[in-house]
């Protein structure tokens, strides 16, 4: 069996490697914007409860219900920071996550590349083995030839 055959299998290996890898990425791509669009919509209904205050305050309003807003607005702000570093954490994870990959897709890239050189280098050694064996070939019929 040649070598380019022989490699198939750590080949086969290699690419499920880099699916693996690949997969990996996919959900933690999936995290990150899961996070993403939570803060996004904590952060809209910040600013549409800021709005509704405002649009409150046109009258009279008492000290208590003032300070409550205020409660829940720092209350949000908490939520909203938490969230973020929730995010910047996915973010983290999928560069770690994208890495990986990264390192596995050159991983079978290389190993194609090996198994390329190996057909090629083959292909010469067979070219050479029946161009010997044509020119031995050659070399008898002519040899038939002068006698």
């Amino acid at each position: 069996m040649r070598r380019s055959q022989r490699l198939q299998p750590v080949l086969a290996l290699e690419e499920r490697k880099e699916q693996e890898a690949l997969d990996r990425m996919g959900e933690a791509r999936q995290q990150v914007e899961a996070h993403r669009e939570q803060v996004k919509n904590l952060e809209q209904y910040q600013q549409e409860y800021r709005n509704q205050i405002r649009a409150s305050q046109q009258g009279v309003v008492s000290v208590n219900r003032l300070q409550a807003w205020q409660a829940f607005i720092a209350q949000l702000d908490q939520v909203i920071r938490q969230q973020e570093k929730q995010l910047q954490q996915a973010e983290q994870v999928f560069e770690a996550r994208r890495q990986e990959w990264l390192q596995a897709w050159e991983r079978r890239r290389g190993m194609e590349k090996y198994i390329e050189t190996c057909r090629q280098q083959e292909q010469r050694e067979q070219d050479l083995k029946e161009q010997k064996l044509a020119d031995e070939a050659a070399g008898r019929a002519f040899a038939r030839r002068q006698r």
